[in-house]
């Protein structure tokens, strides 16, 4: 519907937004696979031009969506194979990733809201030896090079009164890392996407976006050192949901003009509500574990 604004935190939503036209397009590149053993549908969205980034609304980087159904059912391994999928992807945007570095991961995200509890659950099952090579060296670990992974959750403004930018700038500060991962919970444009999505970006994140909630950024620029994005949309915008079906109700039922204006005014309601899956405390549990396994495995030299 031409008054409705999409909200979307994924930049292949954005692309698939936007009108299909060489000037609308230009400065973006995308290149798309399947990885059919493991039921992958890996896209990469390149943003390469100011213009590309104003027409997609994103920021200048990469993009790398995989997107995985079996995400959304149990497993006793916590979809290993995804896990190892996702740490081959995840190599291939970090910086230098064959050298010995000090990666801060950031959990962002609100612990008492399950829905957006994705990124300090990803740090809880987090592989963190910081302290301990630095106390004892590699030895403690019989390993003559790896990483010094440390993790932080800075919880949310609202309970610290500090921006999650501020936190982090300032354990950034004494801590010196290489390269800071950070790991939150996003919004889709789409219900098909939801739970069973993992973006990665190199472009950084800006805390609350996906739900209207703007928050200083977590960038290369704000924190002076590369800062990679992962993802995993959680909610959706109710409007949203409303939105598809009105308009699809509306291509059905056309020539009832009443149907239009009444549906505009329903879908306003919605603009601030979002929506989510019923069993998301078992899905976020999966995710985490899932993204957790998939860092510790990217992070082995």
């Amino acid at each position: 519907m031409s008054c409705f604004q999409v909200r979307t935190d994924l930049a292949l939503e954005a692309r698939e937004s936007i009108e299909k036209t060489e000037e609308g397009l230009r400065g973006v590149t995308v290149e798309e696979y399947d990885h059919e053993e493991i039921q992958v549908h890996i896209t990469k969205v390149v943003i390469s031009s100011k213009n590309g980034a104003k027409a997609m609304n994103k920021p200048m980087g990469s993009y790398i969506t995989l997107e995985a159904p079996a995400m959304q059912e149990a497993d006793e391994d916590y979809h290993r194979e995804i896990s190892e999928e996702l740490a081959r992807q995840i190599r291939s945007i970090i910086p230098r990733a064959d050298e010995e570095q000090s990666i801060l991961v950031v959990g962002l995200g609100n612990r008492d809201v399950t829905a957006d509890a994705l990124g300090p659950g990803v740090v809880d099952n987090l592989f963190v030896t910081r302290h301990i090579v630095r106390e004892y060296g590699k030895a403690a670990y019989n390993k003559e090079r790896m990483n010094q992974v440390s993790g932080i959750v800075p919880g949310v403004m609202a309970a610290t009164g500090m921006e999650a930018a501020e936190i982090v700038r300032g354990v950034a500060g004494q801590t010196k890392p290489d390269l800071i991962i950070v790991v939150d919970a996003l919004a889709a444009r789409s219900t098909k996407r939801l739970n069973r999505t993992i973006q990665i970006t190199d472009t950084g994140i800006q805390p609350g976006s996906g739900v209207g909630n703007h928050r200083n950024a977590l960038t290369e620029e704000s924190l002076g050192v590369p800062v990679i994005a992962i993802g995993v949309p959680t909610v959706v915008d109710a409007a949203t949901i409303v939105g598809d079906a009105v308009e699809k109700l509306t291509w059905e039922k056309e020539g009832q003009s009443g149907l239009r204006i009444d549906s505009i005014r329903t879908i306003s309601e919605l603009n601030n509500m979002y929506v989510t899956g019923k069993d998301i405390d078992e899905v976020i549990k999966r995710l985490s574990f899932t993204i957790s396994e998939a860092l510790n495995l990217a992070f082995e030299l």
